[in-house]
């Protein structure tokens, strides 16, 4: 079986998974936080190099404030048990997005995990954690804009390379297939100049049960596409 070496993964239906079994909301996201962790093993073992997670979008803000509120307790105690997963699993943990915006603590305990385990060499494990594509390309090209004001950059070199360079995302390849679980058709303004090549699966399953069997589900998937990159195969080129 060829397997993607980078999937990402837009977590949805924790909400609506707590409700159909009578719980509220803020517990379907524990929930699916659990699932998280077992989905990094899963992807490792399955020979997956590099994980990419949407976990809180700059539109997740619009949510209720105790919902918010809820999330963001949760993220701090996710960070303390990401860093003993991370350790004990030997995985790299990054985090893409604007996280000026997250309390103190929060940005604190994001970048002592980057740190401790920017050397590891198992799962590259990128979390997007108030994310959203519009505002990373904003974000960049104002950085590129800058640097063409202070001579750094000549604006007539300017390549897809450069821009890539000012993204969140810069060192780490593009994702070969995007999974996004709970039945919605749509990018929610997820990693869009990095998905321009790559292959989509839906699956109605909610996050929370999305399991190691969904996962190779969605690599079979994967593996009945026809990857051409805009090209065609040679023995299509006399059809």
């Amino acid at each position: 079986m060829n397997v993607p070496q980078h999937v990402a993964i837009i977590l949805d239906g924790n909400g609506r998974w707590a409700k159909s079994k009578g719980m509220p909301r803020n517990y379907g996201h524990a929930q699916g936080s659990k699932n998280v962790e077992r989905i990094c093993e899963e992807a490792w073992r399955l020979g997956i190099k590099y994980l990419t997670v949407y976990a809180f979008s700059t539109e997740n803000w619009n949510r209720p404030q105790d919902e918010v509120d809820a999330l963001m307790n949760l993220l701090r105690r996710y960070m303390k048990t990401c860093l003993t997963t991370a350790s004990k699993n030997d995985m790299k943990v990054r985090v893409i997005g604007d996280i000026t915006r997250l309390d103190e603590d929060i940005r604190s305990r994001i970048l002592e995990l980057e740190e401790a385990t920017k050397n590891n060499g198992g799962l590259n494990f990128q979390i997007a954690i108030n994310y959203g594509s519009r505002d990373e390309l904003v974000r960049g090209i104002r950085r590129l804009a800058q640097d063409c004001v202070d001579n750094k950059q000549d604006p007539a070199e300017i390549t897809e390379a450069v821009i890539e360079r000012y993204l969140d995302t810069h060192g780490i390849p593009d994702p070969d297939l995007l999974i996004r679980t709970s039945g919605e058709l749509r990018l929610s303004n997820y990693l869009l100049w990095q998905l321009a090549y790559t292959e989509f699966y839906f699956t109605d399953v909610p996050w929370p049960d999305f399991s190691k069997e969904e996962l190779e589900k969605a690599i079979e998937q994967y593996n009945s596409r026809d990857r051409r990159y805009g090209g065609i195969k040679e023995d299509e080129e006399n059809v």
